[in-house]
């Protein structure tokens, strides 16, 4: 039992409660790997754990920073990682729950920081690629950094340009960087397992979530927030932009409810893409399962399968 567990999958599938009933088991703490809970000052938007739970068992990385404050995966990479090391150290146990594929790669995998945004060359490069098209850019890649460029789609223009950035800022392949940390698969046991259920059937929790959402005061939370100046990484949580536009008049309150609960399915038929991708996952489906029932199905695969 000395592994960690990543509990992850899509939106609106239970992931925390099922984390929490499985830290009381083991007695763990868990790291949370959502992108939008660390933020202090929404609660009802993100979904977040009540004040009861958080103190239930301890969590980490909810309630660390400000929605004014810009965040992004190498931070929590950095901090998550220490974190974990630290906990494994003291013989802790460790459950990483949330939905960010992003974060839950970089834990696993590693992440490179090259060298910061260079927005003249960003945008010279782009200029570029507007002018001669995608596939000059891709096969200037191609030239400097072979193994990278096999990795990128000749359509990915956003990445092609950071490659060739990372070439031309340090005169090193990007390929060179990634990989030079290992991330915490290699250097810890780990089991993945992410929740599935039927489309129709996640959805359907996905617009009972909206409208609870709403009757515990999803409008009031939303108006406080957009009083600050919210960072871009905030401004990007479901329900931001939607509410805003139900105050500003652009739309009734019945069509920005509607207009969440669509960009919230499409966002976890996102997650589902992207976790589906990952041949390290198991996959749970979890239709008519409580969260207990789903934890002891887990103790019962971590008992019958080393990895």
């Amino acid at each position: 039992m000395n592994q960690i567990i990543f509990i992850v999958g899509p939106t609106a599938t239970g992931k925390s409660e099922v984390a929490l009933a499985l830290a009381k088991t083991l007695k763990a703490e868990i790291v949370s790997c959502d992108s939008m809970l660390i933020y202090k000052e929404p609660a009802i938007i993100t979904a977040k754990p009540s004040k009861e739970t958080l103190k239930e068992v301890k969590h980490h990385f909810i309630n660390s920073i400000s929605v004014k404050k810009e965040y992004n995966v190498f931070d929590y990479y950095k901090a998550a990682r220490k974190k974990i090391e630290q906990l494994i150290k003291k013989k802790t146990k460790v459950i990483v729950c949330g939905g960010t594929g992003l974060y839950m790669k970089a834990l696993l995998d590693g992440i490179f920081k090259g060298p910061a945004k260079d927005e003249v060359l960003r945008k010279q490069l782009e200029e570029r690629a507007g002018i001669q098209g995608n596939k000059t850019l891709y096969e200037e890649l191609e030239r400097v950094d072979k193994q990278a460029s096999q990795k990128i789609s000749q359509n990915d223009l956003k990445r092609i340009i950071r490659a060739l950035e990372v070439y031309q800022l340090t005169g090193k392949k990007i390929s060179s960087f990634q990989g030079q940390d290992q991330g915490l698969y290699s250097k810890f046991k780990i089991r993945i397992f992410a929740f599935s259920l039927d489309r129709q059937a996640l959805y359907e929790r996905i617009n009972i979530r909206t409208d609870k959402m709403f009757a515990l005061g999803l409008l009031k939370e939303v108006e406080g927030l957009l009083k600050k100046k919210l960072s871009i990484t905030a401004q990007k949580i479901i329900g931001i932009s939607e509410i805003k536009s139900f105050l500003n008049k652009d739309l009734s309150q019945d069509e920005a409810k509607e207009l969440i609960k669509k960009n919230t399915r499409q966002f976890a038929k996102r997650q589902l893409t992207w976790f589906r991708k990952d041949k390290r996952v198991e996959w749970i489906d979890i239709a008519n399962l409580k969260p207990s029932d789903i934890g002891k199905d887990i103790l019962r695969r971590l008992k019958s399968k080393v990895n």
